[in-house]
């Protein structure tokens, strides 16, 4: 019971940092840059795409085509949503829910670790974060050329959602028998 308490409070502190470092401190908006003439280019992705949400990436490489592995020019990454971006209560409501299951599975991890020390317990749980950046924004960087401030902002705001889960966790998943 303790394990599912210090998750979902863990869930709640990563909630509260993301929604704060994205609106008030601009991380999730580092690196993002607006186009010119928005609507020439919404036009252009609508034909390209047949106007169908999806993932894109160009030039189109195949695992059969290693040719095609480095070829010189203009490459892009495109999420395309016919259905717009919208912050609504459902959408922060999913965003809450996948920050409660993260905090769920570190607290379940440090539980399972036993780790005496709280700042002990607190760096576990920052390790885990930095596993979990690295290989999503570290991998993005790498294969899709994400731009360097947008990954290092990512990093830094994935690195410091786990620091506010691991000082809750670490309070609340004290091995047996140690002090409090």
């Amino acid at each position: 019971m303790r394990i599912l308490i210090a998750g979902i409070l863990g869930g709640i502190a990563m909630f509260v940092w993301a929604s704060l470092a994205h609106t008030v401190l601009g991380l999730g908006q580092v690196g993002v840059k607006t186009v010119t003439n928005e609507q020439a280019l919404l036009t252009e992705i609508k034909q390209a795409t047949g106007d169908k949400s999806g993932l894109y990436l160009f030039p189109y490489v195949s695992e059969k085509s290693s040719a095609a592995m480095s070829s010189p020019g203009a490459s892009g990454f495109l999420v395309y949503s016919t259905g717009g971006f919208s912050m609504n209560p459902s959408t922060l409501g999913r965003e809450a829910s996948l920050e409660t299951v993260q905090s769920l599975i570190a607290a379940l991890l440090l539980a399972w670790a036993a780790i005496a020390g709280y700042w002990r317990r607190v760096g576990f749980v920052l390790l885990a974060g930095l596993a979990v950046a690295l290989s999503t924004s570290g991998s993005y960087w790498v294969w899709y050329n994400f731009p360097t401030d947008y990954t290092l902002g990512y990093i830094l705001t994935d690195l410091i959602r786990y620091l506010v889960a691991g000082l809750v966790l670490a309070a609340f998943l004290r091995p047996k028998g140690s002090a409090a």
